[in-house]
């Protein structure tokens, strides 16, 4: 009856070798929910960032002389800040160093992941001058890509290679201005995952730590304190005895006592 009282002590995933820490406690494949969260948040506001700044901020409109038509090219949010869009993929790639380090790496890591997300935010928000405007649609009429038309309509392929008249007067129309609000928030959604990153991130499960901790794999202490499982002082013949004698070797020794018939320590 001790003796299977022993052995149900160390049931469950204890039992399989190793201690379970407190992050794995009741947490299904020992990763909380809490990384997970922080994970998902961070890619979402990256990708709300981005798809943002593929869209229309603004237009350029060139008045071009008597009969000429006037001139409308579109503008997109990645022609004027596109540090932004740099800001949200190193944000990105900022979570590989979230999920593979741990304690105060871990911290660091939400802090720079928390200033990529301001400092985008900030780029964002900044106002954008008429003249940012006209001399992105100058340089994108110049490389000849597609986005402008006229006044008195499109291309039949919904676009048109514009040539912008020399001397020709030009405004700037602000459209972007819900994609700019939808790039602010992505760039606070990345700033709440860093803070979260680094206020609770040391307790978050780490890459590889339940196989190292929690297995009894390689390097890892075992039921018996040492690497591997194996008990202390135990040789490698003793412990292929134990097992000819249906014992486990990785027991303690007040266990294996109560297995052997006669309460005798195996060998």
């Amino acid at each position: 009856m001790n003796g299977q009282g022993g052995r149900g002590g160390r049931g469950g995933r204890g039992g399989l070798g190793g201690t379970v820490s407190p992050q794995d406690r009741g947490v299904p494949g020992g990763r909380p929910p809490g990384l997970a969260l922080t994970l998902v948040a961070c890619a979402a506001g990256a990708g709300l960032i981005i798809l943002a700044l593929r869209q229309d901020w603004a237009h350029a409109v060139f008045t071009a002389p008597h009969p000429l038509p006037a001139q409308d090219i579109s503008v997109s949010g990645q022609q004027l800040v596109p540090l932004a869009s740099a800001l949200a993929l190193a944000a990105l790639a900022c979570l590989a160093a979230v999920i593979a380090t741990r304690s105060l790496a871990r911290r660091v890591a939400g802090v720079v992941l928390a200033a990529l997300g301001a400092w985008a935010t900030v780029v964002a928000v900044l106002p954008i001058q008429a003249s940012a405007v006209l001399a992105a649609a100058r340089a994108q009429a110049a490389s000849g890509a597609p986005g402008g038309s006229t006044t008195s309509g499109t291309s039949s392929g919904g676009t048109a290679h514009v040539l912008i008249i020399a001397g020709a007067a030009g405004h700037a129309v602000m459209t972007g201005t819900p994609w700019r609000a939808a790039a602010v928030c992505g760039g606070i959604a990345i700033v709440l995952t860093g803070l979260a990153t680094a206020w609770r991130g040391p307790r978050w499960a780490v890459m590889g730590a339940r196989f190292q901790g929690g297995s009894g794999g390689m390097g890892s202490p075992g039921r018996g304190g040492t690497p591997g499982g194996r008990p202390p002082g135990a040789s490698t013949e003793t412990i292929w005895e134990s097992l000819s004698r249906d014992v486990d070797p990785t027991l303690d020794a007040g266990a294996d006592r109560q297995d052997v018939p006669g309460g005798r320590t195996p060998g």
